[in-house]
């Protein structure tokens, strides 16, 4: 789906991803081997038509927002964040992210994009909780969502292969929005 506004932060806002996104910078983070070390993207090259047809895709969803995380300094598109799988029926949404320019990692762009995101739909989409899963070895990323209020719900033993083609451990983590109410009436 798309959302015409913009969300603002501090250091980026986001905005819905647009198709003249999907463009060789798009691309390149998608092949370069450290930006999609804990992606699925990795498992397949990808290419322009692949993006195009995932961002259509996303764009022509019922229970999907992606968004473009942009630098407020620069205006540049520095990663996307995905609110999906939302269920209108129990009010849950699970979240993904890229921070695909690693000029920008360390800076708190994930964690700042994570805060937006939720906030979006909690206020505008009156949803009651966010899920997300990270692979263990993803150490920072695992810093990231707990930084942005995310609570370690449980471990999925051996749950996919990591990197270097090792089982590895998927951590879920929640975010519960306490100004829902969580029964029907």
């Amino acid at each position: 789906m798309i959302y015409e506004e913009r969300i603002y932060g501090e250091k980026i806002y986001l905005r819905s991803v647009e198709m003249s996104d999907c463009n060789e910078r798009y691309l390149s983070w998608l092949n370069d081997p450290d930006v999609n070390k804990y992606l699925e993207t990795r498992h397949s090259v990808q290419n322009m038509n692949t993006i195009r047809q995932y961002v259509s895709s996303e764009i022509n969803s019922s229970d999907s927002y992606l968004f473009a995380i942009i630098n407020r300094e620069t205006d540049e598109h520095v990663g996307n964040i995905r609110l999906s799988c939302i269920n209108r029926f129990h009010l849950t949404a699970e979240v993904a992210i890229l921070i695909g320019d690693k000029i920008c990692w360390g800076k708190g762009f994930g964690t700042e994009a994570y805060i937006l995101v939720v906030g979006f739909a909690f206020e505008k989409l009156g949803l009651y909780k966010c899920t997300l899963g990270v692979i263990a070895s993803n150490v920072a990323g695992l810093k990231v969502v707990e930084k942005a209020g995310f609570l370690r719900e449980g471990v999925l033993k051996e749950q996919t292969l990591n990197y270097l083609n090792q089982r590895d451990d998927a951590i879920r983590y929640g975010i519960i929005n306490n100004s829902v109410q969580k029964t029907s009436e």
